[in-house]
């Protein structure tokens, strides 16, 4: 994992978009992310049982796996989004960048591959995207039944109740 601030330019959403200024593991755990680093599924299994997550399934995003949708569905895991529930992935093959928004609402971008672990809190907006190499197998873990219910950036959703309890929580961390 490496997490950087993305730099703005114009180009390919899959490109590294590196502005060269990182990001610490204390500055996303301060936005409520958190990252792990598995090599034994036994540890996800553990973390799974920790956290309530009942369900999982394991999702490959490539052409060869997705055919003629493939662009389509990248381009649309790219909106800027957030998620009532817990997004966790975690990567089993490939690489790919999950973006999440700072406190100044500014782009992170968080490069992920194989054996790393990463948890979105609900109410952050993010977005997700492969790298240039188009491929990226990772498990998803889920509290309940499976689901994946992004609701867009806009203002309905700015006053959803699970993007302000996501901010109060912020508040609060920033407070401390």
């Amino acid at each position: 994992m490496r997490a950087y601030w993305f730099d703005n330019e114009a180009g390919d959403q899959r490109e590294l978009h590196d502005s060269g200024r990182d990001v610490s593991t204390d500055y996303l755990s301060k936005l409520g992310v958190l990252y792990y680093r598995f090599s034994d599924e036994k540890d996800v299994d553990k973390l799974a049982s920790d956290r309530s997550y009942k369900n999982r399934d394991l999702i490959t995003v490539s052409p060869e796996k997705m055919g003629e949708v493939y662009e389509e569905k990248v381009k649309s895991f790219f909106h800027e989004h957030l998620h009532e529930d817990e997004e966790i992935r975690y990567i089993r093959d490939g690489t790919g960048f999950f973006d999440v928004r700072s406190e100044e609402d500014e782009w992170v971008r968080i490069y992920l591959e194989k054996d790393d672990l990463i948890i979105l809190p609900a109410g952050i907006y993010h977005r997700f995207t492969t790298d240039s190499k188009n491929y990226i197998m990772a498990m998803r873990l889920f509290k309940e039944e499976p689901k994946w219910t992004p609701l867009n950036r806009g203002p309905e959703v700015d006053v959803n109740p699970f993007r302000k309890e996501y901010l109060q929580a912020r508040t609060a961390v920033a407070s401390q």
